[in-house]
């Protein structure tokens, strides 16, 4: 096999990855590595090159303009057209393609170049795609929670070309420029909305030859992703290869009645084929899933027609190449991987193999599949689905043989709309009875999330496993014994016991709030639950993708922001006791107050309560009644204080020894009332955390906060800007402290951690400038 191709896809991944990590240099560089490659006559360096060179120009240009950060929180004209439109019950979500930016304020920049839009417009008028509007908006770049091991909005933001987010204003009043949309988008809206028999038809239909994702809701994704379904649910490559399949025995037909002599010689039944895959595409717009599965349809079809076709693994090669010069942004998306990843195990499963019969070939393949699928999902998302084998080799024909086809043949016969109706009726039933069995799947079998020191062996003895299945000539017995001997080899992959001087405090990044988590060597500890919204959405549920279990939850005070996660957590997790400054803090059982003097040892690790000192001396003021707890193992030494003021902190200092302290996270979010000089002076802490929400309307922390800390010269973190701050600490001494947001793309600009130590200037409203300090974060 020649490797100019596989040498080709490799620099361009290796281009288009270095170009995202905004090394500006590389198609400079690639330009003169081209001309040496063309003096030399090189010509495989020369098609590397080449390759390299259009993937990485490819991906500065989709990469879409991000929303300047002084535009953040400020208010901004657009003008732009409407191409994809949701609702949700109370407010439309929309995404705009601006045509024009405009900042209300004279001396801010401009904001002309920036991607497409993601809106959300309450109480809106009648929308449809196509629409052309001038609206004011204010916006702010793309942003996200960052949390360790947790699903990262703002790239997906990104790889989905959005450039900036926000909300429609009412004043000025919104102006509609053009009522008459002018591509398709809108027509197919319209016919859904004629002629889907129910919501929930009109869901799956839109999901299924749409490629709408958005149409589905959180839950029904769920029980996609519980029974290992989730790749039915997009215009995935199987789709498209089924459709293109069609359509090709049906024009090879037509050939062989119309040209019996030379049917087999015909190029346009193929050709015809080809334009089938890529016109299904073109229903979704040509989304990331759907026009990556047309391009490696279409080598499929080439390779199947013999027409000067390259072979199987150079096809394999070139879809790569060709996905990758025209989806750059791509491949950061495990998507992309797993679709490469289950036609690799094809191939090598097929290659050599004669054929046999429908039954085996169907089990075997499901079988390879899911193993590769398995390994990828627990690599990728951290959790697998227990029953996705059999539940697949039953959804996949009913998804593939009756639902796509309804579908499509519904569209096909528009014309005809009572025999639309007809179809999609049938869809709907189908649709309605698959979704019945999935959910009820889904709540009888949950996806199985396995413990951190389980998934990397195990998703390297599923890809053993996988290759003893996949190597030819083995018999049945010695697949099955070797299939055999790894599994009983994973539970002797368990890690040994744990080190009883470790613990660690993660500040988790869940907006204009506080949750922090306390891990010792065999107990996990909670501070606080973090906000809830009045939608009801809670940040502390994209924590965590199973149910946990806590030795006890301590919060703070009644405020929402610290209290919002407290239902959450009782219904979806164990909680083996509660802490609270009364009985009547929150509505859960069992509630012990928190009291000064109160304390317990876990793990030689000493947890302390400092306020409030009684039930007769309890503060009016419900910030100040927030429960103070101390952690020390002798060595190091954490604060946490809630939203206690600055009359409480000066109660405190008779119960503290003087610092320096490890870890203080800032009192009431960085707030005037908190942290004030006699505390701070007194304790002296080497890392302060604040735990604010990016562009939180408080302007938490505040300068004069943030001064007085940095007077001390202490190391500053701030969770909207850093994301979840870890402190890793052992009783000897040691301590490691790091961030979420490790490099400048994963960080806004001016953001985030310089050297081992951050100074936070001001709050991300502000600019959010640091400057960094350069104190290392390693001590011992």
């Amino acid at each position: 096999m020649s490797f100019r191709l596989p040498l080709m896809a490799m620099s361009a991944i290796a281009s288009v990855w270095l170009a995202l990590r905004g090394i500006a240099v590389v198609v400079p560089l690639w330009m003169l590595l081209m001309l040496l490659a063309l003096a030399l006559c090189q010509r495989v360096m020369l098609a590397c090159l080449l390759g390299a060179l259009l993937a990485a120009a490819h991906a500065i240009v989709l990469e879409p303009f991000l929303l300047p950060d002084g535009l953040a929180g400020q208010d901004a004209r657009l003008t732009g057209r409407i191409i994809k439109l949701e609702s949700l019950g109370g407010h439309d979500r929309l995404v705009l393609v601006p045509e024009d930016c405009q900042p209300l304020q004279d001396d801010l920049p401009g904001c002309r170049k920036i991607g497409q839009v993601r809106l959300n417009w309450y109480h809106p008028p009648e929308l449809a795609v196509g629409q052309r509007w001038q609206i004011t908006a204010r916006l702010k770049p793309p942003h996200g929670y960052a949390n360790p091991e947790t699903f990262d909005y703002r790239q997906w933001l990104i790889r989905k070309g959005i450039g900036a987010t926000g909300y429609v204003r009412t004043s000025p009043r919104p102006i509609l420029l053009d009522n008459a949309p002018r591509f398709a988008g809108g027509w197919l809206a319209r016919q859904l909305e004629q002629h889907a028999p129910s919501a929930a038809a009109h869901q799956w239909l839109a999901a299924l030859t749409l490629g709408q994702g958005e149409a589905l809701t959180k839950k029904q994704w769920e029980a996609l992703a519980a029974t290992g379904t989730t790749h039915l649910m997009v215009i995935s490559g199987l789709h498209v290869a089924l459709v293109a399949g069609w359509v090709l025995l049906l024009c090879r037909g037509l050939g062989r009645l119309l040209q019996p002599t030379r049917w087999r010689m015909l190029d346009w039944p193929w050709l015809v084929a080809a334009m089938a895959a890529f016109g299904y595409a073109a229903l979704s717009g040509f989304g990331a899933p759907a026009l990556r599965a047309a391009i490696m349809t279409l080598i499929a079809l080439w390779i199947a027609s013999g027409r000067h076709a390259p072979g199987v693994w150079q096809g394999f090669w070139l879809a790569l190449l060709l996905v990758v010069v025209c989806q750059p942004l791509q491949i950061v998306a495990p998507g992309l991987w797993l679709s490469f990843a289950a036609v690799a195990a094809l191939i090598v499963a097929w290659r050599w193999r004669p054929r046999g019969r429908m039954l085996p070939v169907l089990l075997r393949t499901q079988w390879l599949l899911g193993l590769v699928t398995a390994a990828a999902s627990l690599w990728a998302f951290d959790r697998i689905s227990l029953i996705a084998l059999p539940v697949n080799l039953v959804a996949i024909p009913w998804v593939t043989l009756v639902m796509v086809p309804l579908g499509l043949l519904g569209w096909l016969l528009m014309p005809l709309p009572m025999l639309t109706d007809w179809l999609w009726q049938l869809f709907g039933m189908s649709a309605e009875g698959f979704a019945w069995v999935i959910s009820t799947l889904a709540a009888s079998f949950p996806a199985w999330s396995p413990p951190d020191w389980v998934k990397l062996p195990l998703s390297a003895l599923l890809i053993l496993m996988a290759l003893f299945w996949l190597i030819p000539g083995l018999d049945l017995r010695w697949r099955s014994l070797a299939s055999l001997c790894l599994l009983v080899v994973l539970p002797g992959l368990a890690p040994s016991a744990a080190d009883d001087r470790h613990w660690a405090v993660v500040v988790h990044d869940i907006g204009q709030g506080e949750l922090v988590e306390i891990r010792t060597a065999h107990s996990r500890w909670l501070y606080d639950t973090g906000p809830r919204f009045p939608s009801g959405f809670a940040p502390i549920m994209t924590l965590w993708h199973n149910a946990q279990h806590f030795d006890g939850v301590i919060v703070s005070h009644a405020d929402l922001d610290h209290a919002g996660g407290v239902q959450v957590l009782a219904k979806e997790h164990e909680v083996s006791r509660w802490w609270a400054p009364t009985r009547h803090t929150m509505s859960v059982a069992n509630i012990t107050p928190c009291r000064a003097g109160a304390a317990w040892r876990v793990d030689g690790i000493t947890f302390r309560f400092l306020w409030p000192m009684a039930d007769v001396t309890l503060p009016a003021e419900d910030n100040d009644r927030s429960c103070v707890l101390a952690i020390t193992d002798g060595e190091h030494r954490v604060l946490l204080t809630g939203d206690a003021d600055t009359t409480v902190e000066r109660q405190l200092l008779s119960h503290l020894a003087p610092g320096p302290i490890t870890l203080l996270v800032a009192g009431h979010h960085g707030s005037n009332s908190s942290s004030g000089e006699s505390l701070i002076s007194y304790l002296q802490p080497y890392h302060v955390i604040f735990s604010a929400g990016y562009l939180n309307r408080y302007r938490h922390p505040a300068d004069t906060v943030v001064r007085r800390f940095d007077r001390l010269r202490s190391c500053l973190w701030n969770t909207a800007v850093d994301g979840a701050v870890t402190l890793d600490m052992t009783r000897d001494g040691g301590s490691r402290i790091h961030a979420t947001r490790k490099s400048e793309n994963d960080r806004m600009a001016g953001a985030g951690v310089e050297g081992g130590c951050a100074g936070v200037e001001s709050a991300p409203l502000s600019g959010a400038l640091h400057a960094g300090q350069q104190r290392t974060s390693d001590t011992s």
